[in-house]
């Protein structure tokens, strides 16, 4: 059985939906953040050293980072399933996607995310911030437009990764000019297995509103 470490309110969110797409034999183990900091308890670094979330423990393996552990996911149980065939110009774009939502594309969101919640010197910050996160909506804009998918216009856990993004864009950034996007947080929403997951779940506060 694939066990699920999700901390509330956080990208592990995507795991455990990835789980319930491949009708895995899994559970999920949840931890509450601290209220104060909304760090990570003390519990998950028994799991492991850096306390993080997402992780996995499938018998003696151990398994950190988003990109990593849906590709482990398919790559073990998937079958075929949600990913293209390895070797192929699409497998190479679906590999692009995977690391680009926890990399490049994160990263202006998270700056947006902590900045915003320090003092009020540092709002000169806050131009450039917010230029580059108009960049990267730009570009996913543009990846979707007259498809519905990112990856051969086929649902991959490229779809699941990039999820977030679009979950948490429009708490930090108006996606007024990104209907695209917004599509496709929809369609991600109103799948059977993500529906599924929050109906079951409640330890996820960037869902459907």
């Amino acid at each position: 059985m694939i066990t699920v470490h999700h901390l509330e309110h956080s990208r592990s969110q995507r795991i455990i939906w990835l789980c319930q797409e491949l009708d895995l034999d899994y559970r999920v183990i949840s931890y509450k953040r601290d209220p104060k900091t909304s760090l990570a308890p003390v519990e998950l670094e028994k799991i492991h050293p850096l306390g993080k979330s997402p992780v996995i423990t499938d018998g003696q393996n151990t398994v950190i980072e988003s990109g990593a552990i849906i590709d482990y996911l398919l790559r073990n149980y998937g079958n075929g399933r949600l990913r293209p065939r390895t070797g192929s110009q699409e497998y190479d774009q679906y590999q692009q996607w995977l690391h680009y939502g926890e990399s490049g594309a994160i990263l202006p969101f998270m700056l947006k995310l902590y900045t915003s919640k320090l003092p009020a010197g540092t709002s000169a910050l806050q131009p450039r911030i917010d230029s580059e996160l108009a960049r990267h909506l730009s570009y996913l804009e543009s990846a979707l437009e007259d498809v519905d998918w990112f990856v051969g216009n086929k649902f991959s856990g490229a779809d699941i990764q990039l999820s977030f993004i679009a979950e948490i864009a429009p708490i930090l950034y108006s996606l007024q000019d990104y209907p695209n996007l917004v599509a496709f947080r929809d369609r991600c929403h109103n799948r059977e297995a993500y529906r599924y997951v929050l109906a079951n779940n409640n330890f996820y506060a960037y869902g459907p509103r």
